[in-house]
């Protein structure tokens, strides 16, 4: 098994729904660690120096959901959907339980696999990301995210590094780093996302947001250990919506990362492995600190 993301081979495995594309690299662990992916993303998305840091420890497993890059199907318009393919993928591969480290969009579809069907999760890293009925979830017309996108002068990953990472130079500069890192892998690459992932992935945010009944009800019945992780300044999904997380979810513990934006886990991306290593390899609820 390859030990890094920069050269692991793309696999696809076929299920009765849809084909899908996916790469599993690292040290043979008691658990496997499947890893969401954020708006848009891709496998070419993930940051070398965390899926390769975790793969130091984990069976790392990076995976595309339906319409995504070259996994075949039409991309949910919403989370239920999107965790439905999650939850097939693994059954296609003989996965019973694994660990799930969710980012952003990601995150919201751990939330959902977690509630739809516990036995299939031991534990829960949820990054950048919103509970049902959350607040401000990917408004990318509001000004501090609308004047990038609007901006000619910005191209390709260029956009990804202003919105990703705060406004400072020091964070700036981490994004720079992260964008020259996402460029490391070569050949192999996957197709980026066009308008009708983008529809349909704006959709579910939409439909994330409104819920019926008591707020936050949901994460009341997630009883697994779960680490909540952000930057204090993420644009994209506020970090009151960690905030929201931490509060309600049974087992949670949040750590929050300074001068930093959604992106913070690839900025604080040394601290951000250690912390999470700690916490799956940790007995008990909690995690060691």
């Amino acid at each position: 098994m390859s030990n890094s993301h920069v050269n692991a081979p793309t696999q696809f495995i076929q299920t009765s729904n849809e084909k899908y594309a996916y790469r599993r690299f690292g040290t043979k662990s008691k658990t496997p660690l499947l890893l969401l992916q954020h708006f848009t993303g891709t496998l070419d998305n993930w940051d070398p120096l965390v899926t390769d840091g975790l793969a130091k420890s984990h069976d790392v497993i990076l995976f595309e959901n339906a319409g995504v890059g070259r996994s075949t199907g039409k991309v949910p318009a919403n989370i239920a959907g999107m965790a439905e393919h999650a939850l097939s993928f693994l059954d296609a591969l003989g996965i019973k339980t694994a660990d799930i480290l969710g980012f952003s969009l990601g995150g919201m579809v751990a939330q959902q696999i977690a509630l739809k069907r516990p036995e299939s999760v031991r534990k829960l890293v949820l990054a950048g990301t919103a509970p049902r009925g959350g607040e401000d979830i990917m408004h990318l017309d509001k000004p501090a995210l609308g004047k990038h996108f609007q901006d000619p002068a910005l191209k390709g990953y260029e956009i990804l590094q202003k919105i990703f990472f705060a406004p400072t130079a020091t964070s700036q500069a981490a994004g720079k780093a992260f964008i020259d890192r996402l460029m490391q892998r070569q050949a192999d690459r996957e197709p980026q996302s066009g308008p009708d992932i983008i529809q349909a992935q704006m959709a579910a945010f939409g439909d994330w947001e409104h819920y019926t009944g008591e707020r936050f009800a949901d994460l009341k019945l997630i009883q697994h250990p779960a680490l909540v992780v952000n930057g204090v300044e993420d644009v994209m999904i506020p970090i009151a919506n960690s905030y929201r997380l931490a509060e309600n979810l049974p087992n949670a513990v949040l750590l929050t990362y300074p001068d930093s934006g959604h992106g913070a886990i690839f900025q604080w991306h040394e601290s951000f492995v250690k912390q999470v290593t700690d916490f799956l390899a940790s007995e008990g609820t909690q995690a060691p600190y």
